[in-house]
């Protein structure tokens, strides 16, 4: 990975013996958002949300499929290519998914609380244990339409297998597992046109996803994940036939210009980013409701705490003071 990027030109700003970062390769930026993993020989580019082999990321920077990328690679005598791209697609041992099941691990649940999302959500998410190089990893796990699998753990932000938008179809009334109702919140929209099939809402990533629907327990309809900015055409596409479009997008460039050019397509769509516009995105947003909330419910019940400490300080002095006069008395 690192041998193509310095063919192309590109250098890292920062690197030690684990990993190595770039200005993206991709677009003009002023801090480093691309990482290259040296022990796995993986890169993820933080800005958009996506990553992957030497191969993904050819075919991303030529605009290709692996066949125009084995070509440019045989022009310039990287012979690494044809094998890197057989080991990683075909090879079970190098990238492998080792089981998919129902949340439970107390790291990945802690990881969920301290975004400020609750047990409500854990039907939506699932625990993927996984392999690269037959090294042992876990995460969450948020499926995509492709079966592809969006990847997240205190430590970690990665993508398994193909890239694409993830679509939820949320139903609060419904009593099957794969449904969710949750908290409601006032500040978020709500239709008043009754054609639930007909109303959509678009989040960037899917803890974003996670935090609208912990938000807003009454929603109804369905929820468009971008899992990255890169598939933004996707998305504009698998838009058409709303009549609802609802915008929560990130308070970023890349976020408005996302929000702008779904606009542009369908004008009637509608941007609630003013909702959390003090902060970067929707989760954000949540988190420091969750911090208010707590603040205020530790200082009401701190309010009505008996005063035992205090009580107990003056009846201590007393008995101190009363010591203290005795032992005056019979000197």
């Amino acid at each position: 990975m690192e041998e193509v990027l310095a063919f192309l030109g590109h250098l890292p700003t920062r690197q030690n013996e684990k990993e190595a970062w770039y200005l993206s390769p991709f677009g003009a930026e002023s801090h480093a958002s691309f990482k290259v993993d040296r022990r796995l020989n993986l890169w993820y580019l933080f800005s958009e949300g996506v990553g992957g082999t030497t191969t993904d990321f050819m075919k991303k920077y030529l605009n290709t499929g692996i066949k125009g990328v084995l070509e440019w690679a045989s022009k310039h005598n990287f012979s690494s290519f044809p094998q890197q791209s057989i080991l990683i697609r075909k090879t079970p041992t190098e990238y492998r998914i080792e089981k998919v099941m129902d949340l439970h691990h107390p790291n990945l649940i802690d990881y969920l609380r301290t975004r400020g999302l609750s047990s409500k959500i854990h039907p939506y998410v699932k625990e993927i244990w996984f392999s690269i190089k037959e090294k042992p990893y876990y995460a969450l796990g948020f499926k995509n339409r492709s079966g592809g699998w969006e990847l997240r753990n205190a430590y970690y932000k990665g993508a398994l297998l193909n890239k694409d938008i993830s679509i939820l179809h949320i139903n609060p009334a419904a009593q099957n597992a794969e449904h969710l109702e949750v908290h409601h919140d006032n500040d978020l929209p709500v239709s008043h046109d009754g054609i639930p099939a007909c109303r959509i809402a678009v989040v960037e990533g899917f803890v974003d996803a996670l935090s609208l629907i912990e938000m807003k327990g009454s929603y109804q309809g369905d929820l468009l994940v971008l899992n990255s900015v890169s598939l933004l055409k996707t998305a504009i596409e698998y838009l058409k036939g709303y009549s609802e479009i609802n915008l929560f997008l990130d308070n970023d460039k890349a976020g408005k210009n996302c929000t702008a050019k779904i606009k542009d397509a369908y004008p009637h769509a509608k941007d609630f980013s003013h909702i959390y516009s003090d902060y970067k995105d929707l989760n954000q947003y949540l988190m420091e409701k969750r911090k208010h909330q707590y603040l205020a419910t530790a200082k009401e019940s701190d309010m009505q705490k008996p005063k035992t400490d205090d009580a107990e300080k003056q009846a201590s002095t007393i008995k101190e003071t009363n010591r203290i006069m005795k032992r005056q008395r019979r000197m």
